[in-house]
């Protein structure tokens, strides 16, 4: 009491020292986040492009309108890098067309939407329903003046269509110089046509063991300089991890078993206050199963009669062969144990049709379009209902032509309906008659040609499920054992962590170079948290965090990072080792057969001579190596019955006879092909165009910043 008197005496002071220890927190926990750059001033730009920013304003802005427009397609960091490349191409774009000068007038504007989506708003549409550009230009006028609102909406999206507008404008400028010549067209027909037979030898790399090449630290930083566009990066780091899913034990599973089990038959408890018995009735007995599922089971009563695939997958068999109110189980099935009881079931309950809707004016739900009259559709039934009966005629066919209701564009097809789904003239047509059959039925909707497509039996079934879901015990126990692992290997060298996990019969897993724009990890899906904190200027390698999961516990370490740049020599090794003993296996042949003919060489080599046909550079592949270009290009270009040098090839080092040269014949005109390669070429103008801007210009992501 004494203590609490003291406090209450000083609750001003208290409150000093608590609010001056949150607001440390809070500060401290601003300063080290990453919502601020080096240097600590406060980053209000997601990127730059060159010498302009894009505001993180702009950019929530922009993200509201996507999620709006996408619907819930893509997870937010997705959408994140969908808008930031559209943002980033948007900045592009625009340095580009305000160096060119590219200005948009009224009138292009107006031409450039008389060809997209607001060329079918009828605001924009003479009384013919085609596009005006006057009376465009007057419909925004009068929004102007009487409809600011609407107005408002309008300019909003005028920025938007001038920009889309210049776009078209600057890449037709760029596919309008887009040409082949003549010489171009003949050169890809005689690619595609120039055909050779040869014979080849082939001496594999292999024949030359990678023991007896040593290649040094040196010898691969010479590579990497050498090919340095090979060796680029990304930013990226590698992580291990091991993963500590919230799932059901062994003695968790026995339990829910032994739950479905009591509830099974039914049980006598002594009632103390009237010492008495009572016997409550279990799944098999009640009389109210709809109440006794409510209060017991995992899964409410279905009072829907299923067909047997959607009863149960593994089990559907055994439960409809079951009599009315006989039970299955327990059978384990999608994380539950289930007990289930044949309520009742209807034979060819069930139909599946087709129908050809003929409707005319003044029918329900007709079309404005329809204009028949009501004896003009009932003839028009009658005489598709003759064709609908014809061996020949496929029915689907037939609905998708003539039919005016929403389900001709899928061949009629109703899908499966029960007894009472459809109006009383059509429902019966559909139960009364067997499956095949075809006839005229008329409801207000209009006359129907209807054919029964199939007849299924169905089910009422009451299931008694409890899932099979991880206890408290479990879940505190999950807890301790992470805890356990982390702190152990937070205690050891960085090195132990997978030697730790291996001790305690865990399971470590490595992912490599992830990226700081990725979410999905190997095992463990959308985990945007555990990126972030790998590309944190504070993480080092070797650090370790857990992190708590909706699924579990993970306790992660970051074991490498790398540098957007040239790739390190270790890095690097795995593709320039490889690569530089090929180089030096070619100099070892050449140095052992140069300067020797075909024959000779096969036999010094012991390799067989084989034969390959009708090779192009167009399609460069030999049987058995693959695509080989260096080797058929040489071939093309030999005299037949001369042979060539040593070439280096992907799979080996070659040497090849052209046995015959079939040319390609002499057209008089190759303007075809110059237009088909014309073609191509302006397919890849507008991509190919964007990223050599895109190369060329200076990008600072800051995406990790804020997501």
């Amino acid at each position: 009491m004494a203590i609490l008197g003291n406090i209450r005496k000083r609750t001003t002071i208290l409150i000093l020292i608590i609010g001056l220890a949150l607001f440390a927190f809070v500060i401290s926990g601003i300063f080290s986040s990453n919502n601020f750059s080096g240097g600590g001033t406060f980053s209000t730009v997601i990127a730059e492009v060159n010498d302009s920013e894009i505001s993180i304003e702009d950019f929530r802005a922009r993200m509201e309108q996507a999620s709006i427009a996408y619907q819930n397609q893509y997870s937010n960091n997705r959408l994140v890098n969908i808008v930031y490349d559209q943002m980033v191409r948007g900045e592009i774009l625009k340095q580009e067309f305000n160096a060119l000068g590219l200005a948009i007038e009224g009138d292009q504007i107006a031409d450039y939407l008389s060809t997209s989506a607001y060329a079918n708003i009828p605001d924009f549409q003479d009384e013919n329903g085609v596009f005006n550009s006057m009376i465009f230009k007057n419909a925004i006028q009068n929004w102007k003046e009487n409809d600011p609102l609407r107005y408002d909406s309008w300019l909003k999206e005028e920025s938007s269509i001038i920009n889309a507008a210049k776009e078209r404008i600057y890449f037709n400028f760029v596919k309008a110089g887009v040409v082949s010549t003549l010489k171009e067209g003949a050169f890809e027909f005689k690619m595609q046509n120039d055909k050779a037979d040869i014979q080849y030898i082939k001496i594999p790399y292999n024949t030359i063991p990678d023991s007896t090449i040593q290649v040094s630290r040196n010898d691969i930083q010479k590579y990497i300089d050498q090919n340095a566009a090979m060796f680029q990066q990304d930013a990226a780091r590698d992580i291990r991890y091991v993963f500590f899913p919230e799932v059901a034990s062994l003695e968790d599973e026995q339990n829910a078993l032994a739950s479905v089990n009591e509830l099974l038959e039914a049980k006598v408890t002594y009632n103390q206050a009237n010492d008495s018995y009572d016997t409550i009735a279990g799944f098999t007995q009640s009389n109210d199963l709809q109440a006794f599922l409510d209060l017991n089971s995992d899964q409410a009563f279905d009072s829907i009669y299923r067909p047997k695939e959607a009863i149960s997958v593994a089990y559907g068999d055994s439960i409809v062969a079951l009599n009315v109110g006989e039970t299955f189980g327990p059978y384990k099935e999608n994380g539950a144990y289930m007990i289930s009881k044949l309520m009742g079931k209807k034979m060819q309950g069930e139909v599946r049709a087709s129908h050809i809707l003929i409707a005319y004016e003044g029918a329900e739900r007709a079309a404005e379009s329809v204009t028949r009259s009501k004896s003009e559709a009932r003839a028009e039934a009658r005489s598709l209902l003759t064709q609908a009966r014809r061996d020949d005629v496929v029915f689907a066919d037939l609905a998708r032509e003539n039919s005016d209701g929403p389900s001709g564009s899928r061949g009629g097809d109703l899908g499966y309906f029960q007894e009472g789904a459809m109006v009383d003239a059509f429902n019966d047509f559909c139960f009364r008659n067997r499956t095949g059959a075809i006839g005229l039925v008329e409801t207000d909707f209009g006359f129907h040609i209807v054919k029964i497509e199939d007849k299924r039996d169905v089910y009422q079934v009451a299931t008694l499920m409890r899932r099979i879901e991880p206890s408290d015990l479990t879940v505190n126990q999950l807890f301790t054992d992470a805890t356990s692992f982390e702190m152990k290997v937070n205690d050891a060298d960085a090195s132990e962590f997978t030697n730790i996990a291996l001790e305690m019969n865990l399971s470590p897993r490595p992912v490599s170079k992830i990226r700081s724009v990725d979410e999905n990890l190997p095992g463990l899906g959308e985990q945007r948290s555990i990126v972030k904190w790998a590309f944190d200027a504070e993480t080092n390698s070797g650090d370790i965090r857990r992190f708590d999961l909706a699924s579990g516990y993970v306790v992660a370490q970051m074991t490498n990072v790398y540098e957007e740049g040239l790739q390190s020599v270790e890095d690097a090794s795995f593709i320039a080792i490889p690569m530089i003993r090929k180089e030096r296996k070619v100099e070892m042949i050449r140095a052992q057969h140069g300067g020797k003919n075909l024959d000779q060489t096969a036999k010094d080599a012991s390799v067989m001579i084989s034969r390959a046909m009708a090779l192009t550079l167009n399609s460069p592949v030999i049987s058995g190596s693959g695509p080989e270009p260096a080797v058929v290009g040489t071939a093309l270009g030999l005299q037949t019955g001369q042979e060539s040098g040593l070439i280096q090839g992907n799979t080996g080092v070659f040497m090849v006879r052209l046995v015959n040269l079939n040319e390609a014949i002499e057209l008089p005109n190759f303007a075809p092909f110059t237009q088909t390669l014309t073609a191509k070429n302006i397919q890849n103008a507008s991509i190919g165009t964007y990223e050599a801007l895109k190369d060329m210009a200076e990008i600072n992501d800051n995406r990790l910043l804020f997501y």
